[in-house]
């Protein structure tokens, strides 16, 4: 990506600005409305409400397609004070429905702050509330599980029983085809690596020299994910999500990847039969909608939870060494683990949730395929989990070399 293209990807910062405050209201669907000041967009958006519980990484949160539908509400109070930049955009924009925050810091303090958070939202029309109780939010949302909202910064749409009676009409997550809205829609050669931090840092280890051309399937791609395979001396082509396996075996990749993205994995349409495919000829690996989509191609069913889990702190165990690492996780469904049973596939649960049991990650015993639901890129988060991608560099490393390899003995071998 050029330098010139960077640079259009957030708004310039330039002097402060004291604009009275707007009103803005979010209305649940069980009646309850809260009241805040305005930011962002000015327009009503409806969406699943849901909380994050990171406390950094806000413009990674908003420009992450994976939230494509519903309405962000974060638990750490203050978000705005280091303002956004081009090198942390997860994608080309917002595609978030609304952005929830206790206090915004508009005002940004940080050597790499090129812009606003409010200006950001603006421009790709998501609308944002601040001031109101979002430790009550969360509450309500812990309890009574994730609903659907509205959240409107229209001077004109301020009346709570329209909001209410609006977000009682509204769909909710699940069936509706979200990775339709935000995959892309011509494929394109990805080349960037991870931003090389500042000086005097530790340097990253060397990229392999061997080359290994990797098709990466576009559920709604971090771009973070894409820089770390990068690293892992991968030549990727992106692909949009409904590409037929023809097409993207026609690229002679050395391996698949399926990515992360937004919403109900069995409303995706027309994907599960070209996973099926391409995982019949070539090593495979899927984060988070990725897995699940590999999950159910491979005959299992998957489960909406109650509020989901959406945050850099959850615990993930590994149990072919037992370690615990901290996980960066984004999602509202999880693999049944009795159904992969029941379909009769020789796969293997290689990693549990450690506060509820779920499903985090999954490896076949006959061929080359593993998955985790957690996001082992972070962006933000910890950097526990990093290690899957180098298992997966070296599962499609050696199927290049012609050796018998499958995601079980990867996984076991604890790299």
């Amino acid at each position: 990506m050029s330098d010139s293209a960077k640079s259009r990807l957030v708004p310039a910062l330039g002097a402060g600005r004291a604009a009275p405050p707007r009103p803005a209201a979010l209305a649940l669907a069980d009646g309850t409305v809260y009241r805040g000041q305005a930011f962002g967009a000015e327009a009503g958006r409806d969406g699943e409400v849901i909380f994050n519980t990171s406390m950094t990484g806000y413009q990674e949160i908003v420009t992450d397609p994976s939230y494509a539908g519903q309405i962000v509400t974060m638990t750490y109070p203050q978000i705005g004070n280091v303002g956004v930049n081009p090198f942390d955009m997860e994608s080309r924009r917002p595609f978030l429905s609304g952005f929830v925050v206790k206090e915004l810091l508009d005002e940004p303090s940080n050597y790499r702050a090129e812009g606003r958070i409010d200006e950001l939202l603006r421009e790709a029309g998501v609308p944002g509330i601040s001031g109101l109780d979002t430790r009550a939010l969360v509450r309500r949302i812990r309890d009574a599980g994730a609903q659907v909202g509205v959240l409107s910064t229209d001077p004109a749409l301020q009346d709570a029983d329209a909001l209410v009676a609006r977000a009682r009409s509204a769909p909710d997550l699940d069936g509706r085809d979200w990775v339709a809205e935000v995959t892309c829609k011509t494929a394109y050669e990805w080349t960037e690596g991870c931003w090389p931090g500042i000086e005097g840092q530790i340097p990253g280890a060397e990229r392999p020299a061997q080359r290994l051309r990797l098709v990466a399937y576009d559920f709604g791609v971090k771009r973070n994910i894409l820089r770390l395979l990068v690293e892992q001396g991968f030549d990727i082509t992106v692909v949009p999500a409904t590409t037929p396996a023809a097409d993207a075996l026609a690229l002679a990749p050395d391996a698949i990847f399926l990515s992360n993205g937004p919403g109900d994995p069995g409303a995706v349409q027309g994907v599960q039969a070209i996973v099926r495919e391409l995982a019949d000829q070539k090593p495979l690996f899927g984060i988070c909608l990725g897995h699940q989509i590999l999950g159910l191609a491979l005959g299992g069913e998957t489960r909406k939870l109650k509020f989901g889990h959406h945050g850099g702190n959850q615990p993930g165990q590994d149990l072919s060494t037992g370690k615990v690492a901290i996980c960066a996780e984004n999602h509202g469904y999880a693999v049944d683990a009795g159904s992969l049973e029941r379909a009769g596939e020789p796969v293997d649960i290689t990693h549990v949730n450690l506060n509820d049991g779920t499903v985090e990650g999954l490896a076949h015993r006959t061929r080359p395929l593993f998955s985790v639901q957690y996001h082992p890129e972070a962006s933000p988060g910890p950097h526990d989990a990093a290690y899957f991608f180098e298992r997966f560099r070296l599962m499609a490393e050696r199927h290049a070399a012609g050796e018998d390899v499958t995601g079980a003995s990867i996984a076991k071998a604890g790299v």
